[in-house]
Parts: structure tokens; C-alpha cells; sequence
């Protein structure tokens, strides 16, 4: 089985394929993330669906790149005979979903087989096959699929595979493409490989055109864009957490969830990262998703929501699968979505007002929404939760839960008095100054000069790294300069940061796992923030190191084993790259509430 690592993505702004080193897609949920996959492999074995292509001799995959500024990947071999480069991408979507593979000679004769391995329902169906032309077609339920290739295709081993040669200058093409099975009015004809390649091309060599980054890291943010670009469901302008389900956060263990879902938590860096970058439309169509999926009783509020603004995405396992080297449960669905978090009111009225201050639209639709999410906080800022961890044990007056509810009403004071609008004022800003004094009174322990997880607990938590970065202390505050200490003393592995100790935490659930990388780069802006520069770029260029050839991160880091954990590519770790990157370059940590550095201004 390959490393989480090994995998690079394509996608076409609908779902998304994953492609490891052998050659092989082990990953493809059609039509949409969340959608049923039928390439499973990297969940159970080869029989829960991939689809291989590489030198039938073996030899080596000598690189692996993007072509630059694009989400298309090219991944060269060499063997005793000659070198290949397979060129794998899936162009912008039209009525159906296609995955397009081309093989071209460079050198040599070189002899490639490729195993087509169709499992819809995540391993669970097999598909009727049939002959299509030279390639398959392939039907299960409400799924099928077309196979189009010039070469002959065979069935073997309830598997489809194809045997041939390509000479230096040959070029090969396979095209997959999905369809509902009970339209007869799908498009006839498969693509042509060549012109989807060039139309490819120009739309992300386009996209990446209008790109403002700058500064020393820029080729490394703008590969995190792409990436995050890539995890967006462009119908909606929702942008899901991964493009996976169940890799483990510890190999083995059941800390395996489904991140093919839209989180609001994420809704305040999206937002940073894409206008830093000057992608407006991306943010305005993400703000616009993040309105629709709210709207409703503000009590309703939930933690995420599926790529339509759906909000049941019931939790199950799949009992068929054994999970990513024998890691289990594999799970769809998150019972997370049910939880209490208070720190997403905080979240989205953050989120809000950020593109307010950028966009600068005092008069728009989300100021009644602002009000009424507000008005319900009022009632239930108190309230002990589940933490920004989802964490499954009992319910806790979590510190971080607590400076985000004083972030709701800070943001709100604030627009109030900025742009005009209606709302009591006074009576939110003497909320703003009880929760604040509550979290100084009860989060803080002045004993050990730090910031603690919860209410009474004296166990740390990397989430406590926020503070300044949501204005609630001045970034070289002592309190805060005792909090980074705190917790590079206490949550450290190998110079890198966890999110808590889960032994110590009762998160309601047994074993561990690796450092959370996002966490890491909190600690990079909070030492930025806190004047210590260089400890800032060291920690933050160790962390670029951990990226895989292609320039992909997933959730989360083994130091013992030295390799990615958790699901990938992971958005909260690339939106945390982007802006530590920026804040970096700019030479100074940012605060949420203030004006984005490099943000466009109307």
C-alpha cells in the first residue's frame, strides 16, 4: 500500500481522483466528493476498485510533477527498455465527469498494462461489464461508465486490462468517463484526449494568471491555491475539508473520519487565504455558500454541512473494508455535524465581517443573519461544549469555545460602529466585556502564566494559539508569550506542535495520534506575532519540507515514522500555509479583524 504521501490530486471542480506513485488511481468518488467511490483501493486492497497503468516490467516513477501553475500531473518512468510519462488529469465538467490518462513514449519501446478494477459503492458492487468499441462499458445501479481507448481492452480476473507497447513519440490515451446509467441523452462521444489536455491547460494556466501572491514563498502558495481551488465544489462555492474518508490519524486506530464535507470553522482562513491572494470571486462564492447553508433558525446552527448546504450527513461504517493498512472503522458521514461548538458562531460572524472589511459592502443580505446568529449567542455563549476538536467525551467550558463567542460580539460591535448598521450596540459590547473577563477569570492560570483547554482543566491546547490572532490579547502580550511557551514545552513532538494530549484530554476516544499540522503553523504566526522571527521562518520552512513531491499536505504528521497522516490533501493545512506564508513575507502576524495583507480594495 502506498503512503498517504505518495498521492497527488486531480480533479474537476466537482470530486476529485487521488494517483500514487505506482501508477495507480486508488481513490475517485463520481459524480461529486461526497458521492460513492468506485476506486476505493487505499481503503481495503486492489478489489475495492483502482485503476492501474504503468510499465508492465515494473521500473521505477523516476518524477512526478504539475505542469506548472495547473492541477495536471505527469509522472515519468524508467525501465531497461525505454521511459514513458503518463500525463493524468480530469477536465473542467460539463454534463458528465471524465478522467483522462495519456501514455507517451520518450525513449525506447517500452511494454504497459493497465487494470481497470470498477467497484462502485466503496468495493461494494461490481458493475456489469460489457464491450464498448475497442474499450467497456461498465453499469451498477445508478452509475456507468465508458472506457474509450485505441487499445483493445480484455476482461481478467473481474478486471478489465489492457496490454501494449508505446515507442518514443507514441502517444496512448484512456478516457473514463461517468454518466447517470439511466440518461440516454449523456454525451455520445468521449472527449478528445488532446484538446482536453489544452483546454486543461488553459483554464488553471488562467486561474493561476490571477493570482497576487508574492514574496519568497510563492510558488509553495500558490501550489496550496491550486490545491484548495481543487477541493471546491464550483456549482456551489463550497470548499470540502479533504478530498478523503478514513485516513487514519494514527495507523491502526480509530480515529478515521469522513472530511468530504464543508466545515465553517474553516470559513475565516478560506477567506484569508483567498482574498490575500486576490481570488474575490472565490471568496465572494464561498461567503455566498456559507449564507445559504445557515440561513434557518440560528439554533440549528451546525458545525458542517455536505457540499449543497445539506445538513444530515448521518455517520456509518463500512464493515466490508478493512481501512487504510488495516486502520478502522471506515466511516462516511460525520457525527460530528450533530455536536455543540460554540466557537463556529464565533467563526462565521468572523468570516463575515472579514469580507465586509475586504469587499468593503456595507449593505448586503448577510447583516440579518449577522443579528440573528448574534441574538441566539446571547442566550448560549455559556454553555459548556463539544470544543473545536469534536471532541466525543462529555462537554466542557472550553477555553478557545469561549474567546470565539467574544469574537461574535467584538465583530459585531465593531460593524455596528464601522459601517452604520442597526443592532444595540451597547448592550452586545458589555457582552463582549463579560466574556472577556469570564475567559481571564476561568481559562487563564496565572500560576503557570498560560491559557488552559477548559474551564478547571490544566491541560493544554494548541487552539489557545488563536488569542491573538482573533485580537482578544495583543500578540506580545505576557499571557500570551506564556501560553507559546506553555505549549512548546508541554504539546511538542519533534520541534512540532499537537493539538492536545488525547490521553490526558478524554476526548472519548482510545489511542493517539500524529501532530496536527495546522497547529504548527499556528505556533509559526504566534512566534511572528510575538517578535521572534527567526524561530518563526525555521519552524515554518521545516514545515514546507514536510509537503510530498508535488507540494501536498495531508491532516496531520508521524515523527516517529516520519510520514503524512489523516486525510488528504488536507485544506486547513494548506489555508494555514498560504497565511503564514503571507504574514511572513509581510513581516508581520495578522489579525482576522483587520485588513487582509495584499487583499484588492473596491
Amino acid at each position: 500500500m502506498p503512503r498517504i504521501e505518495d498521492y497527488a490530486i486531480i480533479g474537476d471542480l466537482h470530486t476529485a481522483a487521488l494517483v500514487g506513485t505506482n501508477g495507480s488511481i486508488d481513490w475517485l468518488c463520481l459524480p461529486h466528493f461526497d458521492s460513492p467511490a468506485c476506486f476505493a483501493a487505499l481503503l481495503d486492497d486492489d478489489d475495492a476498485g483502482r485503476w492501474l497503468l504503468a510499465p508492465e516490467e515494473g521500473g521505477v516513477c523516476t518524477s512526478r510533477r504539475y505542469q506548472r501553475g495547473t492541477l495536471i500531473l505527469e509522472s515519468e518512468w524508467r525501465t531497461k527498455h525505454g521511459r514513458v510519462r503518463v500525463t493524468d488529469f480530469m477536465p473542467p465538467r460539463d454534463e458528465v465527469a471524465d478522467v483522462v490518462r495519456i501514455v507517451e513514449g520518450l525513449s525506447g519501446t517500452v511494454r504497459m498494462r493497465g487494470e481497470l478494477v470498477l467497484r462502485f459503492d466503496y468495493g461494494h458492487i461490481v458493475p456489469w461489464v460489457r464491450k464498448h468499441g475497442k474499450g467497456i462499458r461498465a453499469v451498477a445501479g445508478p452509475d456507468a461508465v465508458l472506457l474509450a481507448t485505441p487499445v483493445a481492452v480484455k476482461g481478467e480476473h473481474m478486471s478489465s486490462v489492457s496490454e501494449f507497447t508505446v515507442k518514443a513519440g507514441e502517444k496512448v490515451p484512456f478516457v473514463l468517463t461517468w454518466h447517470p446509467s439511466h440518461l440516454t441523452h449523456h454525451r455520445t462521444r468521449t472527449v478528445d484526449p488532446d484538446k482536453a489536455l489544452t483546454q486543461t491547460h488553459d483554464y488553471w494556466t488562467q486561474w493561476s494568471g490571477r493570482s497576487k501572491a508574492t514574496g519568497p514563498y510563492k510558488e509553495a502558495v500558490q501550489r496550496s491555491l491550486i490545491t484548495l481551488k481543487a477541493l471546491t465544489y464550483v456549482p456551489t462555492g463550497g470548499i470540502v475539508a479533504a478530498a478523503t474518508t478514513s485516513l487514519p490519524e494514527q495507523i491502526g486506530g480509530p480515529r478515521n473520519w469522513d472530511y468530504r464535507y464543508c466545515w465553517l470553522r474553516d470559513s475565516t482562513l478560506t477567506l484569508q487565504a483567498l482574498l490575500a491572494a486576490g481570488y474575490t470571486d472565490e471568496a465572494t462564492a464561498w461567503r455566498d455558500w456559507l449564507l445559504r447553508s445557515v440561513a434557518g433558525d440560528p439554533a440549528d446552527l451546525q458545525i458542517m454541512y455536505a457540499i449543497d448546504g445539506r445538513r444530515r450527513i448521518p455517520e456509518a461504517e463500512l464493515d466490508w473494508l478493512r481501512g487504510y493498512e488495516g486502520s478502522s472503522p471506515v466511516r462516511t458521514g460525520n457525527a460530528a455535524a450533530d455536536q455543540l461548538q460554540l466557537d463556529v458562531w464565533g467563526e462565521v460572524l468572523d468570516g463575515l465581517s472579514l469580507t465586509r472589511n475586504a469587499l468593503l459592502k456595507a449593505n448586503d443580505d448577510s447583516w440579518g443573519v449577522q443579528t440573528a446568529l448574534m441574538e441566539h449567542l446571547e442566550g448560549a455563549w455559556d454553555q459548556p461544549d463539544n470544543g473545536l476538536w469534536e471532541m466525543r467525551g462529555p462537554r466542557r467550558h472550553f477555553t478557545h469555545s469561549k474567546v470565539m463567542t467574544w469574537v461574535a460580539a467584538d465583530r459585531m460591535v465593531k460593524a455596528i460602529r464601522k459601517f452604520h448598521l442597526a443592532g444595540p450596540v451597547d448592550r452586545w459590547e458589555a457582552l463582549r466585556d463579560t466574556i472577556h473577563a469570564d475567559v481571564m477569570a476561568k481559562g487563564f492560570d496565572p500560576d503557570r502564566n498560560t491559557f488552559v483547554q477548559s474551564y478547571g482543566s490544566t491541560e493544554l491546547d494548541a487552539s489557545l494559539l488563536l488569542i491573538p490572532r482573533v485580537g482578544f490579547l495583543p500578540p506580545d502580550d505576557p499571557r500570551v508569550i506564556g501560553t507559546i511557551d506553555a505549549i512548546l514545552q508541554d504539546l511538542s513532538q519533534d520541534g512540532f506542535v499537537m493539538r492536545y494530549r488525547p490521553q490526558k484530554s478524554d476526548d472519548g476516544l482510545p489511542g493517539g495520534e500524529g501532530v496536527f499540522l495546522a497547529c504548527s503553523f499556528w505556533m509559526v504566526d504566534a512566534q511572528l506575532g510575538a517578535g521572534r522571527r527567526r524561530e518563526a521562518t525555521e519552524l515554518f520552512e521545516r514545515l514546507l519540507a514536510l509537503r510530498n513531491d508535488v507540494g501536498l499536505l495531508s491532516e496531520e504528521w508521524d515523527t516517529q515514522a516520519g510520514r503524512q497522516l489523516g486525510n488528504t490533501p488536507q485544506a486547513f493545512s494548506h489555508f494555514a500555509l498560504v497565511n503564514s506564508a503571507m504574514q511572513l513575507h509581510h513581516g508581520k502576524a495578522h489579525r482576522s479583524d483587520a485588513p487582509v495583507p495584499g487583499a484588492p480594495r473596491n
